[in-house]
């Protein structure tokens, strides 16, 4: 275990991720100090252009627990039961992402569950110092420069260790980059995002089904929208940058509501403020970052967004972040140096990042364009088949990402067995009646061995 004597940090950034690590650590005695460009979000207006929703699963709930603020924080999260897919005609049809209401997951407000954790943070010891902007770091000196952007004002400090929590713009990962190239690849993906609002009825409650995120797939384009606790929902429309219709051909307000009259006609009605909110929110770019190093000797460490951010078509980002904070917290506590602790956190987490990226743009494709094909929807019916049959064996993918602990590498190795199986055995079927269930029952045994924590 690293001495006493040692055990302070400073943590750039005092998002989700910051919060959530300051929590873990300074309930185990260490000395941490957050660092955060922004206000307090608890008497400022919260930094608008950020998602403004997350969906909370279980990995994100087991983090809370671990920290012991998970009461706190579902006080004020929506249940979200499946995909509401709003066709083009026709009703909206649930697609249950588990098998009962055990296997749910939560929407969240982002400045709601950052007020909490900061709150949280301080009442465990951490000290946070708001309208910090990392400028200069001298890693041989320990020594940083952070800068109050409201008068330009430079405040100096002196730190053992520092933790990027700075998302995915991370200052700290830059200042490292500048030091020792850390092998960093960004990908943008060909769409961006724009966010909208349902506001409440009339008499304060939702105006769709309140347990569901809302889905409207369109092929190469698709629109959400995912409750709040206040009766709202946050709509976001996933659009091509070029081609028709994309950000470079809806513009202004009147071009956008006469998209959603062409391809959203159920959604337009709800959302009053369309014209006005479409001018108002630039779009929102989308990417996956990569990075071959996640840390420099003893000296700094990235975790979340700064480390791996990813599209955010699994909403797993959050929960990947929470899952690093008590991962680098139990190799804090497992290891006899920083630097032995830093690596094992990298070399744990790196290939399970970079699994749950390649998922979250996989699901992509899935949301907006396979939830309404009914080949998938066969298959669907199929997976579902096969966990009723062998459930500790065939565990779909959802499930393993969104209800278990399973690391992301494991889901996704076990997730390409299982869809070349459903794949396979679908081809030329319009049902399941005629599936060759001892061919299958053969291959699961063979190649899905029992998977921990499925029942």
């Amino acid at each position: 275990m690293i001495a006493h004597a040692s055990r302070s940090l400073s943590i750039v950034g005092a998002g989700l991720a910051g919060s959530l690590l300051a929590i873990l650590l300074s309930r185990q005695g260490w000395r941490i100090t957050l660092y955060e460009r922004r206000g307090d979000p608890r008497i400022a207006d919260y930094e608008s252009g950020r998602s403004i929703n997350l969906a909370l699963a279980e990995r994100g709930r087991n983090a809370l627990r671990q920290a012991g603020v998970e009461d706190e924080v579902m006080a004020r999260a929506v249940m979200m039961r499946g995909r509401m897919v709003h066709p083009r005609e026709g009703e909206p049809q649930l697609q249950r992402y588990g098998r009962d209401d055990s296997e749910v997951i939560w929407s969240i407000h982002r400045s709601d569950l950052n007020t909490t954790l900061l709150e949280l943070a301080e009442q465990a010891g951490a000290t946070v110092h708001f309208h910090r902007r990392l400028h200069t770091v001298d890693f041989d000196a320990g020594y940083a420069r952070f800068i109050d952007d409201r008068d330009d004002s430079p405040h100096d400090i002196r730190f053992d260790t520092l933790v990027g929590a700075d998302g995915a713009g991370s200052a700290l990962r830059a200042a490292m980059n500048r030091r020792e190239p850390l092998g960093e690849d960004i990908a943008f993906l060909d769409h961006s995002y724009k966010e909208l609002e349902i506001p409440p009825s009339e008499d304060g409650g939702f105006r769709i089904e309140r347990n569901a995120l809302h889905i409207w797939p369109r092929g190469h384009y698709m629109c959400i929208a995912l409750p709040n606790h206040e009766g709202t929902f946050t709509v976001t429309l996933f659009l091509p940058n070029q081609g028709d219709p994309s950000f470079a051909t809806v513009n202004t307000g009147a071009q956008a509501e006469a998209l959603f009259a062409r391809e959203f006609a159920d959604a337009l009605p709800l959302i009053p403020n369309l014209r006005a909110d479409w001018e108002q929110h630039p779009p929102g770019l989308l990417g996956t970052l990569t990075l071959e190093r996640w840390h420099q000797q003893d000296r700094a460490v990235l975790i979340g967004d700064a480390a791996h951010a990813m599209v955010p078509f699994h909403g797993q980002g959050m929960n990947c972040a929470f899952e690093d904070c008590v991962a680098l917290a139990r190799h804090l506590m497992e290891a006899d140096d920083l630097q032995s602790a830093f690596a094992a956190f990298e070399a744990e987490r790196k290939p399970n990042a970079r699994a749950i990226q390649q998922m979250a743009l996989d699901n992509y494709l899935e949301m907006r364009d396979r939830v309404a094909d009914p080949s998938f929807l066969l298959q669907r019916e199929l997976e579902q088949e096969l966990q009723r049959r062998w459930p500790t064996r065939f565990v779909p993918h959802y499930t393993m990402v969104t209800f278990l602990h399973t690391p992301y590498a494991e889901a996704l190795r076990r997730t390409d067995i299982q869809r070349e199986m459903l794949i396979t055995a679908t081809a030329g079927h319009d049902t399941l009646d005629n599936i060759d269930w001892n061919a299958l029952e053969a291959q699961i045994h063979a190649r899905l061995p029992v998977l921990e924590g499925a029942h």
